[in-house]
């Protein structure tokens, strides 16, 4: 019905405009003029004053919005926000204004084309105005493919028809639709339809008048226009679209002749070809955005077919769909430019593509390599360059790699038989600024330079070396390079050896590998193999005594560095072994203690409870115990086995009989009966055969009155519970963690959802019980430790902040996943959060737009998600030094040290020389500093004599 629809209107609108282009007057627009005044119906005074109100508050928001767009120009959503209210408003000179801005940085969608389009036409009365308004639909059909941009095209240039030249225009404009969307299986057929449609309104206007006879020449035009149609059908019909068959049947009845074979034989092959294709489209048409892998498998199959239309139609359907998906682009990209290799249509697709993604850096490389192939003008090259330099990529590599892709650029224009030349000292010039942009902007904005190998520098000094014959800046830049921390590694003094073989003289190889072999800290011995070669070929025999002497002495400085790190680690492995044994013999020694601990305190019960007349003897133990505690030690150890050592309970009930320190009756009692009751309870070692039905609960509150109740209360919707064994210490106090076991594994997986819930004000920890001992590489974070672009990291944000507030600033720029708010363990926040978008694009341009915004009076710093790698101790490495022992006010126990001055180590030794300069200091020289000598008591007499 809607196609039956369009199709008259399509008509009658052609018919009209024949009519009067065959009677050569000019056609006036249609519809009535915009009439002006007041509005008929007038409100009352209530709701006028409501208007009124809401004006003003549009009228604030449009300002906020134009003020905030002056700030940051690239924020989507705001431009979105300015042109609904400025059409709502009426304001048709900003709405145009606004529109163009949008338009000049981000390729627009389907939806808002057509709103612009359509608010454009309804304004366009006189020539000129309809001229702009078809170079705004020019501008409309080159952001994406879209058949409805085309089909509104070719019927708004219909009304046009009764112009000069206007009948060639729409068949002009349906041509070039025809081959943008021509093709599109599902769409296709209504733009076929409507030019049909027109062409057979022409030929009701060139029939002659009923009863007439024709003259020979409207009988030439009517035969014409025929013709046009059948072709019409005839092409049609080759083309697999959905709902051929309809048209196949109008073309049966609408031709007075049969159809020819060889369009049936088309049509039947199309046939084929839709069937084939049904199932992708099919695919498509129930997948969910962004589909991704459908148009994917239906790209594949398109491509085995080979035909390049087709490839380029699914591709930009594609596209139209998934425009923030630069992987997408880059295939389109180079299926483009080594496939069909058109210009207009290269630069236009990756001209788009840099639009839609402006963070990738390998669209604006694969970009410029395009414009620099089909020989654009350096002026646009190099504008686009500056372009990209303002992309705001993610990665200071990035920048590196932008900058590369230019230099090769600027370095293919120049002509190096000539000594000098304007396109050579531009290519030195942007070598130079490179390297202090890398060096200024991204070092500022990413603590890196992203060249630590200093890449560029180094094809600097090549294209020195090798085009220029300037081996002497080659040796300036090398020596620039070495001096940024590269002189340790050996390829980097290898490079600079080769480029000195190639292009420079014996005597500067030699002396590259002299200092190569005495500041080389990776691979020593291979620079010192180098040298020897260099000098068994080309050396005299001092040069080849010099250079064996040189390497010997260096590989035994390395040789013994290496023996003394070897040693060290093997006494760090013994060090550590000793420590394990002490650890396990101190466990082994407490637990017998407390073993010994409950087996006298079982027995002294007994004894009270059997015989009330040992009393007097208990109190004579005890006050020699209390005469001789002169001789016991002023500390007691927990757990001790001494003799005239007790246990701490015994000793508050022995105080309490002699009348010392004795507790008072009433509410103690209770706390002690409760935390006996603790006590009592016999300890149930964990069951490592039941840790996939158990999870681990850790980081509660240690003042938890009823961990076992309270946590069943949490656990019971996750499934049916077995047991809750909460953790006690000796004296009966909760440690926090618990072990929770279910019936099913299914309810521990359940269970597992349930981590970082706030109990009791805290985050409540849940993980798997998995034994570390016999799974020391099992990790509990169950978060990403490396790179994610779709991630981002928040920095800076104010403690009050909720994550329903944070939520709120961050969905503006994109659909938001997931919100962490990251906490200590007792579940205060951290001013920090991460945020999870659905794709890496809309990541991108959150961070664009949210880096430095403010939130509550604090400016927040935005970045994409790369924490850190967490810094494994090297072997070999010293182990940290033992704290201090501190007295009870917390300072140390004398204030004094009473190691004479002169036994005293010096922590940094100062080496002093005659000429005031320091020999064989530790910054000079990369040997670990030697071992003190040890001494003996007559060495140690005869340094306190000499002092």
């Amino acid at each position: 019905a809607e196609r039956g629809g369009r199709r008259a209107e399509l008509h009658k609108m052609a018919a009209a405009g024949a009519e009067a282009a065959a009677e050569e007057e000019k056609r006036l627009p249609e519809g009535d003029p915009e009439s002006g005044g007041d509005s008929d119906d007038e409100g009352d005074s209530d709701s006028s004053g409501d208007g009124e109100d809401e004006e003003k508050e549009n009228e604030a928001e449009i300002q906020r919005l134009e003020e905030q767009l002056s700030i940051n120009a690239f924020d989507y959503n705001c431009h979105l926000d300015l042109i609904k209210l400025l059409r709502q408003e009426g304001e048709l000179v900003k709405l145009r204004r606004a529109r163009q801005k949008m338009s000049e940085l981000f390729p627009l969608t389907e939806e808002i084309w057509l709103d612009w389009l359509k608010d454009e036409i309804k304004m366009a009365s006189e020539i000129s105005e309809r001229e702009k308004v078809y170079e705004l639909f020019e501008r409309a059909v080159k952001d994406y493919i879209c058949p409805e941009i085309w089909l509104e095209y070719a019927q708004y240039s219909i009304g046009g028809i009764g112009q000069e030249g206007g009948i060639e225009r729409v068949r002009s404009i349906f041509e070039r639709a025809l081959t943008a969307v021509g093709l599109h299986v599902t769409k296709g057929t209504a733009l076929w339809e409507a030019y049909r449609e027109f062409e057979n309104a022409i030929l009701e206007t060139a029939q002659p008048a009923p009863g007439s006879i024709p003259s020979p020449e409207q009988q030439q035009v009517l035969c014409s226009q025929l013709e046009k149609i059948h072709t019409l059908f005839r092409r049609q019909l080759g083309i697999p679209l959905l709902d051929m068959e309809v048209s196949y049947t109008e073309y049966e009845e609408w031709s007075e002749e049969p159809i020819p074979e060889t369009t049936i034989k088309n049509y039947k092959k199309a046939l084929q070809q839709l069937e084939k294709c049904k199932p992708y489209e099919e695919a498509l048409l129930g997948a969910e955005t962004p589909k991704l892998a459908e148009y994917q498998a239906y790209i594949d199959f398109e491509m085995k077919a080979g035909d390049p239309a087709r490839i380029q139609l699914i591709y930009e359907r594609a596209l139209a769909e998934n425009c923030l998906v630069p992987d997408l682009w880059a295939r389109y990209n180079q299926y483009l430019d080594r496939q069909l290799k058109v210009k207009e249509l290269v630069l236009s697709a990756h001209d788009r593509a840099v639009r839609n993604c402006p963070w990738t850096v390998g669209l604006w490389i694969r970009y410029l390599l395009a414009m620099e192939r089909h020989r654009v003008e350096h002026s646009i090259i190099s504008e686009m360059f500056e372009k990209a330099l303002n992309a705001g990529f993610i990665q200071a590599t990035d920048y590196v790699e932008i900058w590369q892709a230019y230099l090769d650029y600027l370095r293919r224009r120049v002509d190096f038989t000539q000594d000098s030349s304007k396109e050579l000292e531009e290519l030195r010039s942007a070598f130079a600024r490179a390297v202090e942009y890398l060096k200024q902007e991204v070092e500022e904005r990413f603590s890196e330079s992203g060249d630590p190998s200093c890449t560029i520098m180094q094809n600097w000094a090549r294209v020195e070396a090798r085009l220029c014959n300037n081996m002497q800046k080659a040796r300036e830049l090398w020596d620039n390079i070495m001096t940024k921390g590269n002189a340790k590694y050996a390829n980097m003094w290898l490079e600079y050896y080769n480029l000195e073989r190639a292009h420079g003289d014996t005597q500067h190889c030699r002396k590259a590998l002299h200092r190569a072999v005495q500041c080389t800290s990776d691979y020593p011995e291979h620079v010192c193999e180098v040298l020897l070669t260099l000098e068994r070929i080309e050396g005299t025999l001092e040069d080849w005594d010099a250079a064996v002497q040189k390497t010997e002495n260096r590989l035994a400085r390395v040789n013994e560095q290496r023996a003394k790190a070897a040693e060290k680690e093997a006494a760090l492995a013994k060090q550590e072994e000793e420590r394990a044994e002490q650890r396990k013999q101190a466990r082994a020694e407490k637990k017998a203690s407390k073993k010994a601990k409950k087996t006298r305190t079982g027995d002294k019960r007994k004894a009270d409870e059997d015989d009330e007349g040992e009393w007097g003897q208990e109190e004579v133990f005890n006050s020699i115990s209390i005469s001789n505690q002169s001789e016991l030690p002023s500390k007691r150890h927990r757990g001790g086995e001494g003799d005239g050592e007790l246990p701490d309970e015994d000793m508050e009930v022995e105080t309490g009989l002699l009348g010392r320190s004795e507790k008072p009756d009433g509410p103690a009692v209770p706390k002690e009966k409760a935390s006996t009751s603790r006590k009592d309870v016999p300890k149930v070692f964990h069951d490592s055969s039941k840790d996939k039905v158990t999870v681990f609960v850790s980081n509660l509150s240690y003042t938890m009155a009823e961990p076992e109740a309270k946590l069943r209360e949490l656990f019971g919707s996750c499934g049916e519970l077995v047991e809750i064994r909460a953790v006690f210490n000796n004296k009966g106090t909760f440690r926090g963690y618990c072990y929770v076991q279910f019936r099913e594994e299914e309810a521990a997986r359940q269970a597992l959802a349930l981590d970082r819930t706030a109990v009791e004000g805290r985050p409540m920890f849940v993980s798997p019980c998995v034994d570390k001992n016999k799974n020391p590489d099992f990790k509990v974070f169950r978060y990403s430790t490396t790179l994610e672009k779709h991630k981002l990291f928040i920095s800076g944000l104010p403690f009050s902040c909720t994550k329903e507030e944070l939520e709120e600033v961050c969905k503006a720029h994109g659909n938001v996943k997931d919100i962490r708010l990251v906490t200590n363990r007792a579940g205060k926040p951290k001013g920090l959060a991460y945020v999870e978008y659905e794709n890496e694009a809309q990541a991108s341009q959150a961070v664009l737009k949210m880096d430095g915004l403010t939130v509550k009076d604090h400016v927040i710093k935005v970045m994409i998600s790369n924490p850190p790698l967490r810094k494994v101790p090297e072997p070999g490495r010293a182990p940290l030094a033992p704290r201090h022992s501190y007295g009870a006010r917390g300072k140390g126990r004398t204030q004094l040290s009473m190691m004479p001055r002169a036994l005293q180590r010096q922590s940094n030794p100062v080496a002093k020389a005659e000429n005031g300069m320091v020999q064989n200091s530790p910054a000079a020289s990369s040997d670990p500093p030697a071992e003190p000598k040890k001494m003996s008591n007559a060495d140690f007499a005869k340094m306190l004599l000499k002092k």
